[in-house]
């Protein structure tokens, strides 16, 4: 891995920092697996824009990240620790899709614009990671049904290509379990929107 990425980025170095950085925020259990490395080189090639490597791995800095995995392979945690790769420019903040399906019972269709074009008094909409697409279920509000995240992620996929705004995602499901859920509109314009970063479905649970 290392021979193949010729640039002025010593990733073994980040993956370390990024270690220490975890076992501050989780705790010392807390460890990157060598096997996991194929997904992490990609994941700080994308965050630090360092696009000689994202152009080998077919990674378009354009787009947003939709990292998907078996639950219990690290996603959340990864993301987590991508947070603090990224420049100011490109910062972002995780964002449970649970907790939005929460508000959304608690304060209704305004969720939705808050987490596509922003809060009213914001000038810019936010880059976002909406963490562990799919555990949220379909809503009603004042009797009406409503899937927030992907009505969320069609309004999202509007910023994109009116504003640039990227969005990323974690999630359990794959691409043909995301049509399933959120229909064929939201997995076409995700195509658009993201690169797909892929833990293999048989990865062990670290929650073990």
């Amino acid at each position: 891995m290392e021979t193949e990425i010729k640039n002025h980025y010593n990733y073994p170095v980040i993956i370390l920092w990024l270690e220490k950085k975890g076992i501050e925020l989780y705790g010392n259990h807390f460890k990157i697996l060598e096997s996991d490395y194929p997904i992490i080189y990609k994941l700080i090639a994308y965050f630090l824009k360092d696009e000689a490597t994202c152009f080998q791995y077919n990674l378009n800095l354009n787009k947003g990240i939709l990292l998907s995995g078996p639950v219990g392979c690290g996603k959340t945690s990864l993301m987590n620790l991508m947070k603090h790769l990224t420049s100011t420019d490109y910062k972002f903040y995780v964002k449970p899709c649970r907790d939005i399906s929460f508000e959304f019972i608690q304060d209704g269709y305004q969720i939705i614009h808050k987490y596509s074009k922003g809060k009213l008094y914001e000038s810019e909409p936010k880059t976002i990671c909406f963490d562990d697409l799919g555990t949220e279920n379909n809503l009603k509000y004042y009797g009406n049904e409503c899937n927030v995240m992907a009505e969320i992620l069609l309004s999202r996929y509007d910023i994109f290509t009116s504003k640039k705004i990227q969005t990323h995602i974690t999630t359990n499901l794959s691409a043909s379990e995301i049509e399933n859920v959120y229909g064929n509109r939201v997995r076409s314009r995700l195509r658009e929107m993201i690169n797909l970063i892929a833990f293999e479905r048989d990865i062990n649970d670290k929650r073990k």
